[in-house]
């Protein structure tokens, strides 16, 4: 079984699932994701987004492929490109940090290590660009797929809350300390992926 991790682009995009690719609960503020939607409109505003932050930023998701057929994805970017971020009570994200906004898999692909591995890759590659750290928002009351990560998956993945909340706590990924088991994490993306691809876009600094 083939498995794959390779950049999110405007040329993948498609092949994210049908709710996510029309869903800009990220990439807009809470009234222009209203106003989106209410126009019909918001695959297109999924678009443009991913088209501008690959040019003024770099790379900013990857696509998880079993077997060539898409099962899940993730999505990152400087605070800066993630209006909602600054509508939660524990933003914002610290100016250091690049946020992980959201993450899936098909249920028949999760509990096997792949979130994991996911998490694991952001950092290699946030790591190769020189930043310091991902912070996300997590749910503490999590119950099923949704925008919004997990906490306790979060927490269960290396990041530590540095600010509490009963439902949306922030939580942080120290790059530094992801150092010691880069290796461990390089083996391990060989073993539950193969090969992995890293076709990267041309990368410019924020």
């Amino acid at each position: 079984m083939g498995r794959q991790l390779v950049p999110l682009t405007l040329d993948n995009l498609p092949d994210l699932p049908k709710r996510c690719r029309g869903c800009t609960f990220w990439e807009l503020d809470p009234v222009s994701g209203e106003e989106a939607k209410k126009a019909g409109r918001p695959d297109l505003e999924k678009e443009a987004w991913i088209s501008a932050v690959l040019l003024e930023w770099g790379s900013c998701g990857r696509v998880v492929y079993v077997d060539d057929v898409a099962v899940g994805y993730v999505l990152y970017a400087p605070p800066a490109y993630v209006p909602r971020s600054f509508a939660f009570p524990t933003s914002p994200v610290s100016p250091d940090a690049v946020q992980l906004m959201t993450a899936f898999l098909l249920p028949e692909f999760r509990g096997q290590g792949l979130g994991r591995v996911i998490v694991q890759t952001v950092a290699k590659d946030l790591l190769r660009r020189g930043f310091k750290a991902i912070e996300a928002f997590g749910d503490a009351q999590w119950a099923e797929p949704a925008c919004v990560l997990p906490a306790d998956h979060l927490l269960s993945v290396g990041f530590k809350t540095v600010r509490p909340h009963p439902r949306h706590p922030r939580l942080r990924l120290e790059l530094r300390s992801t150092v010691s088991w880069r290796h461990d994490m390089e083996r391990a993306l060989d073993q539950l992926l193969g090969k992995v691809h890293s076709k990267e876009p041309a990368l410019r600094p924020l």
